[in-house]
């Protein structure tokens, strides 16, 4: 935690807090405010399952009558993923409510509407269904950010986007940019909540060193967070940003932590072309690490980041990664043809990953040992040139202790002590018990 900072927030007079502090009280503030009125699901449909009735940090925020959002002028940073249960885009819901006053969208990687493929965003436009411009994000950050904030004319941003749970998924550090543009422009800034697809049991994996930060890891969190993105909101607010924002968290009501994506009742909207089922999500903090190596990730397939493989690779690695006997998954030879990215047009051998038991299934040790057999039983196996793997992985430690002929116990035994401290500090950013 930094220094103490002084700020006013809504409702308030002016106190000196830390910023664990002041976060607490306005996220406490923010949950209050969205929960207080009598629901009025005008945005219902099927509760989630087990009867606990799952509700998104927007269904609240609606149930609310959107008091969070009173006097404000409103942009909305989002994607395809920012809908309601019953699938309406949350922008044309609060674009015909005259109780918001929205004036703007803000898309991020793959764009507002999802046109673009990865690596791509829509650029500048007016969106034809509500007239609203459309601001691009896309590896934008800081005061030129802040420039389209301030342009726009919005007094507070919202951001509603589906994460995947994994660190090198880039909304959640569209998440960071945006609120260091947001504090640098003096505007407010309001998460609403979604479920993370891997659960929030724990987070898992090596955690990042700062001088690999790129737009696939901004800060020093482990590689399966555990978290969602109203309580990444929080640690970024807390830990990370020199400059804290104002921030509200709207919460979600009815999700616990062990819970998958499919407990929540809510429709999957695909959060970027690669990403089509809540299973991708259950094992891609693992295996797209593959996007660091030769080997194709199973981009270009139905099975995205479920199916791995090369030109010559055979069966010998299936039966090599079923070895390892990892917990709550097994391995298929698999052989596809990708119709784009790696081999595309060529027929490639590799596994396919069923995960049997998500319960006890762990995406980072698997991706681990993927790797570590990979390398053993293809000759042909390698790195990508320019290191890719440091930066999804955070270091140098994963890429030389596989070179150096290390196991899959060895490699994540490296990163024990830098994960617990980062569990002790994620603990006291967690929204939901």
């Amino acid at each position: 935690m930094r220094a103490h900072d002084s700020r006013r927030y809504h409702g308030g007079p002016r106190m000196t807090l830390s910023r664990r502090s002041l976060l607490a009280a306005t996220t406490a503030a923010g949950a209050l405010t969205a929960t207080a009125a009598a629901p009025a699901p005008a945005h219902g449909g099927p509760p989630g399952r087990g009867g606990r009735g799952l509700r998104t940090g927007f269904e609240q925020l609606a149930d609310g009558g959107y008091r969070v959002l009173a006097g404000q002028k409103v942009g909305v940073v989002t994607n395809p993923t920012g809908v309601t249960r019953d699938v309406r885009h949350i922008v044309d819901v609060m674009h015909a409510d005259r109780r918001v006053d929205l004036r703007a969208v803000f898309g991020p990687e793959h764009g507002f509407r999802g046109t673009a493929q990865a690596g791509g965003s829509e650029g500048r436009y007016d969106d034809p269904a509500t007239g609203l411009p459309v601001y691009d994000t896309y590896l934008t950050s800081g005061r030129e950010l802040a420039d389209i904030f301030t342009e726009s004319g919005v007094d507070t941003v919202v951001f509603d986007i589906q994460d995947a749970g994994a660190r090198f998924y880039t909304y959640i550090w569209t998440l960071y940019d945006c609120m260091e543009a947001a504090s640098l422009a003096g505007k407010r800034f309001v998460v609403l909540d979604r479920p993370n697809p891997l659960t929030g049991r724990e987070a898992l994996g090596p955690v990042l060193h700062k001088e690999f930060a790129t737009f696939v890891g901004r800060e020093p969190i482990s590689q399966a967070h555990g978290m969602t993105v109203a309580e990444l909101a929080g640690l970024f607010n807390g830990e990370f940003l020199a400059r804290p924002v104002e921030l509200e968290t709207v919460r979600m009501t009815g999700w616990r932590r062990d819970d998958f994506y499919d407990a929540s009742g809510l429709p999957w909207v695909p959060p970027s072309p690669n990403m089509p089922t809540p299973e991708t999500a259950v094992v891609y903090a693992g295996t797209c690490l593959f996007e660091g190596t030769n080997l194709s990730e199973g981009r270009g397939t139905t099975r995205p980041f479920e199916l791995i493989g090369a030109e010559g690779v055979d069966h010998a690695w299936a039966a090599a990664a079923n070895g390892l006997r990892l917990k709550g998954v097994r391995f298929r030879e698999a052989y596809f043809a990708p119709s784009f990215s790696k081999f595309a047009g060529v027929t490639v051998g590799g596994v396919q990953v069923h995960v049997h038991d998500r319960e006890v299934f762990d995406p980072v040790r698997t991706g681990i040992g993927l790797l570590v057999t990979a390398r053993q039983v293809w000759p042909g196996f390698a790195w990508r040139e320019d290191h890719w793997i440091d930066k999804l992985t955070g270091s140098t430690r994963v890429r030389t202790m596989i070179d150096a002929g290390a196991t899959t116990d060895e490699v994540v035994a490296g990163w024990r002590a830098e994960l617990s401290a980062f569990r002790r500090t994620r603990r006291e950013y967690l929204l939901y018990r």
